[in-house]
């Protein structure tokens, strides 16, 4: 049964119900890899979570970087939450369909969050930018207030793009197939059913696909060409051996969210080497993995994150010894 509306020019406009997504049926074990998200899925919310109340807890790390960082844990927590449930309840309970409205809301979610990802790494590398190469002027320049006002305005922004994008989705007709072949409701296989001109939809998604990953990515690059400069320039070994450490968490970070998804889509839609199911599962694990890695990673390189969660730790079992 479809759902006919007339819009403001006299058209008419044919939503279904929803849609059935549909993905991973060419790989025999598939449930494992489910299982094995369920797992990633608890260490997200966990670590994350860890990692956001270590901070929020300890006033001595209420600083512009580690505001950043709990930026970045809410938005993995947020991703993975959007994702991991809903791939597993449709793949492995085998309920793949989702009514038309929370089709558009997980997109919304989904790729706010993603966009939201990518600005929160280029954010981490903008404060190690102000503190390796403007050490004297930090305080000065990368405050809590400014650095409140970039993580706000990333967010504006992503959230404001990607309505707008989940908003035009309204406009399509959908007379013929609501099978969408992805791990989720996904904006450009959900588009392509459309009867009607989805030129625009198409323009908004390569060019915010462009923009959202390359433009941020690009930033650290020249970000980390700055600093290199700065420690090359530094004479003590000392000094430049501890600047560069302190960016070794956030380079593991930006390796392990921009190489998997740069190198799945050149492979799958440029060269062509990887077919539609291998790119579904490659892009599934690629969106999947950084939000699980980033606290583990920021809690064993960060040396003021590592003090003060053993710190707690150690307070807690005082407190239970007393009972």
């Amino acid at each position: 049964m479809f759902l006919l509306r007339t819009v403001s020019n006299g058209s008419i406009i044919i939503h279904p119900p929803g849609f059935y997504v549909f993905g991973f049926e060419v790989f025999p074990h598939i449930r494992f890899y489910f299982i094995f998200l369920a797992f990633v899925y608890v260490v997200t919310v966990f670590f994350n979570c860890l990692l956001i109340y270590v901070i929020v807890s300890n006033r001595c790390l209420h600083t512009p970087k580690f505001l950043a960082v709990v930026n970045l844990a809410v938005i993995d927590i947020v991703l993975n939450s959007t994702a991991i449930p809903s791939m597993i309840k449709t793949f492995l309970l085998k309920d793949n369909f989702f009514p038309f409205n929370i089709c558009l809301l997980q997109m919304f979610v989904y790729y706010s969050f993603i966009i939201l990802e990518s600005y929160a790494l280029a954010i981490l590398a903008y404060d190690r930018l102000i503190a390796i190469c403007f050490p004297l002027q930090q305080n000065s320049i990368n405050t809590l207030r400014s650095m409140s006002c970039i993580v706000a305005v990333t967010w504006s922004y992503s959230l404001g793009l990607v309505a707008f994008s989940t908003g035009i989705m309204t406009r399509l007709s959908f007379c013929k197939s609501v099978t969408v072949r992805s791990y989720f409701c996904d904006y450009a296989p959900t588009f392509r059913l459309a009867c009607n001109d989805y030129t625009l939809h198409w323009a908004v998604s390569s060019t915010a696909s462009v923009v959202n990953l390359v433009v941020p990515f690009t930033f650290i690059l020249l970000t980390y060409a700055a600093i290199l400069v700065t420690l090359f320039l530094m004479k003590s070994v000392n000094s430049r051996m501890k600047a560069l450490g302190t960016c070794v968490e956030h380079l593991v970070l930006v390796a392990i969210f921009y190489i998997p998804l740069f190198t799945i889509f050149i492979l799958g839609f440029y060269v062509r080497l990887i077919d539609a199911d291998q790119r579904v599962l490659s892009l599934s694990l690629a969106s999947c993995i950084p939000p699980c890695v980033n606290p583990i990673v920021y809690s064993l390189k960060t040396r003021e994150i590592k003090i003060r969660a053993v710190a707690l730790i150690r307070k807690s079992k005082i407190k239970g010894t007393k009972f």
